[in-house]
């Protein structure tokens, strides 16, 4: 049992699996929880085998059974009786047939709070199709302004909907129904569905669209469209990004760019001057090196930042600070967020115990 942590004493039983699910018993395990992971006896030749040294297991332990055996069963039930939280990310049903359903482990314990992760839902016309996360987020809207007009809309691979709309959904709503469970001494079933998290996601934007700054027209909205709000390849062939949305960090951005008095970004709020200053930007910001740019106007107001890769953000001067990344076993990793005051994480291990 571990001693540290927000989530001391907080026992989880973690079927093995991949994606969303495993990254959600890293998070409760990285906050201090006890994650025991039910291993499968041979590995499962149709997924991405990770191995037990991954990332994703860190300060986990694990059992290795077999749950089509009736001994694999009765053991993944015991570990059931002595936990707070079960977390599994099989297609709707699996779990039932192998014995191993909500209503069983309620037999077992009736506090128990039964997480399951998956793509589409436990119900719905598409509940047993197959998908990944590029398809769930295409399905609830989180995609469409990934993108420039005219182009397919890309995503930052798993994370906007396995993580965002996935992972962190199901630890939040397992801690939401630990802490009932604690008041009431009932458990019960979390439903954890990547289209239901990454459509949630999306009421920031869609906030922004019933008050008339978004429309569904991509490229045309404050956040998808302007030259002040976008990344740009500099001379060396590397990248920045800019944020200056608010007019006194554009007028600050315009007066570091040496434009303060250049008539054509005075509107710079206007949709129909985007393309062409946009333009203007590109040419603009090929005439210098990254890191020459980032001399200018990193730290200052204009909202500013280099693109990075993972290893130079691991060594990045802030990150370095902050001490954000970490080098385990020759790899980098991040490390636990967010952080406590009062309940500080200590210790930080790939090897699973």
């Amino acid at each position: 049992m571990k001693d540290h942590g927000p989530l001391a004493g907080v026992r989880v039983v973690e079927i093995a699996g991949i994606g969303p699910a495993p990254f959600c018993g890293m998070l409760l395990a990285d906050l201090g929880a006890d994650v025991v992971v039910v291993d499968r006896v041979v590995p499962n030749p149709d997924t991405i085998d990770l191995g037990r040294d991954s990332i994703l297991n860190r300060g986990k332990r694990f059992m290795a059974l077999d749950l089509k055996q009736p001994e694999g069963i009765e053991g993944v039930l015991n570990l059931v009786e002595q936990s707070h939280a079960l977390i599994e990310g099989m297609r709707p049903g699996v779990m039932e047939r192998l014995g191993l359903g909500p209503d069983i482990c309620f037999e077992r314990n009736a506090a128990l709070v039964f997480g399951r992760m998956t793509g589409w839902g436990q119900h719905g016309p598409l509940a047993q199709a197959a998908g990944h996360d590029i398809n769930y987020i295409a399905l609830s809207g989180a995609l469409w302004y990934a993108g420039e007009p005219g182009s397919p809309p890309i995503t930052p691979p798993g994370l906007v909907g396995d993580i965002g709309g996935g992972a962190l959904y199901l630890a939040v709503g397992l801690l939401a129904a630990i802490l009932s469970a604690r008041e009431t001494g009932k458990g019960q079933v979390v439903d954890a569905a990547i289209v239901d998290g990454s459509a949630h996601m999306m009421n920031l934007l869609l906030s922004l669209r019933a008050a008339g700054h978004f429309v569904t027209e991509r490229g045309r909205s404050i956040l998808d469209g302007p030259h002040w709000y976008a990344t740009y390849r500099c001379a060396d062939d590397r990248f920045i990004s800019l944020g200056s949305l608010e007019p006194k960090f554009y007028a600050l951005l315009r007066q570091k760019l040496g434009l303060a008095d250049d008539p054509a970004f005075t509107n710079g709020y206007d949709p129909e001057s985007w393309q062409d200053l946009r333009r203007r930007f590109e040419v603009l910001f090929r005439q210098r090196t990254r890191d020459e740019w980032s001399g200018l106007l990193e730290g200052t107001d204009t909202c500013f930042a280099p693109v990075l890769d993972p290893d130079e953000a691991a060594s990045y001067p802030h990150m370095v600070a902050r001490r954000v990344y970490v080098s385990v076993n020759g790899s980098i990793q991040a490390m636990p967020a967010p952080r406590f005051s009062g309940t500080p994480l200590t210790g930080l291990t790939a090897d699973p115990s």
